[in-house]
Formats: structure tokens, C-alpha cells, sequence
């Protein structure tokens, strides 16, 4: 008995639930069905084209960082030196310039890398010492040092791992960033 009287409640409750509620529908002349057009939510379009165009700009924004680091050069140090070198002054004015113009919204991120020789600790604190050199150079060319950042990554950021000198050499590196 039971039963019955809950299966009675579950179909009056399902009958009758949407029982009051009238299709989008209308009758046609010659008894044909109309479906009525529902003119699209304005917001959705907005938004979608908003979104769009802030991707765009947000595309181009990391186009333009990409470009700009590409202009930039790597500072090369000696072997245990974190002193910059006579031969990458320019080098080095040069992306101080282009940090000043072309970059001067963003913040720069100054990467310190070193050989794989010695521990990992002196590694990472020649790494910083080669990051300060730099960061110190820049600003004395302009550079306001609120905009620098410095981070070292000792041994960890090989850019070549073969067993030469020359690359070796090309690991002793401060890189530049660009972050916004």
C-alpha cells in the first residue's frame, strides 16, 4: 500500500511540477509551428569580444618582452671572476639603454649563472656577486635600481653542457628578463 501512495505522490509531483510553464512556441498560419527568435544576450558578446581583445593585448605584450630580451646580450664573466670584463662594457650599456627605452615598464630580472665547476654553494654565491656586478653597472648607467631584481642560479642553468672550455665559458653568463 505504501507503495502505491508514493509512487501517486512521485508522478503527481513530476506531472504537475512544470505543468504551468508554456513552450516558446506559437501556431503559424496554416498550422504550421513558429519558434520565436530570442535575441541574444548583449553581455555575452561584450565579454567575449572584451576577452579577445585583452588576449590580444596581452599577446602582444609578451611579443614585445620576447622581442626586447632577444635584443638583449648576455654579460660573460672569466673563470672564478665576477667582475664584469672590459670587453662586455658595451654589451652592457648597450642593454642599459635598451632597459631605459624599450623596457622602461618593465621590471628586469638579472640571472646569474656559472660553470659546473665548484660546490653548489659557491656556485650560487658567485652567481649572485656576478648578478650585483651587472645590477651595479646598470644603474650607474641609469638604470633605477627599484626596477632590478637579481636571482642566481649557480651550476643549474647550463646553457651548453659539453666538456670543453669554450663551453664552459658560455655557462659564466649573466641573462637578462623582462618581467611586467
Amino acid at each position: 500500500m505504501k507503495n502505491i501512495l508514493l509512487s501517486g505522490a512521485v508522478a503527481t509531483l513530476l506531472f504537475s511540477g512544470c505543468a504551468d510553464k508554456t513552450p516558446a512556441v506559437e501556431s503559424g498560419s496554416a498550422g504550421q509551428l513558429k519558434v520565436e527568435e530570442v535575441a541574444p544576450i548583449q553581455t555575452e558578446t561584450i565579454s567575449s569580444e572584451h576577452s579577445s581583445v585583452s588576449s590580444s593585448d596581452s599577446l602582444n605584450k609578451v611579443m614585445s618582452i620576447s622581442d626586447i630580451e632577444n635584443e638583449m646580450q648576455s654579460i660573460y664573466f672569466d673563470f672564478d671572476k665576477f667582475n664584469v670584463r672590459s670587453n662586455m662594457q658595451k654589451p652592457l650599456s648597450n642593454d642599459a639603454n635598451i632597459v631605459k627605452s624599450k623596457a622602461s615598464e618593465y621590471t628586469v630580472k638579472i640571472e646569474g649563472n656559472c660553470d659546473e665547476w665548484g660546490s653548489d654553494e659557491y656556485n650560487f654565491a658567485l652567481g649572485l656577486k656576478r648578478a650585483d656586478a651587472v645590477k651595479k653597472a646598470m644603474v650607474a648607467e641609469g638604470v633605477e635600481a627599484n626596477r632590478i631584481t637579481m636571482v642566481s642560479y649557480g651550476e643549474s642553468n647550463p646553457i651548453c653542457s659539453d666538456k670543453t672550455q669554450e663551453c664552459w665559458s658560455k655557462n659564466r653568463r649573466v641573462d637578462f628578463k623582462l618581467l611586467p
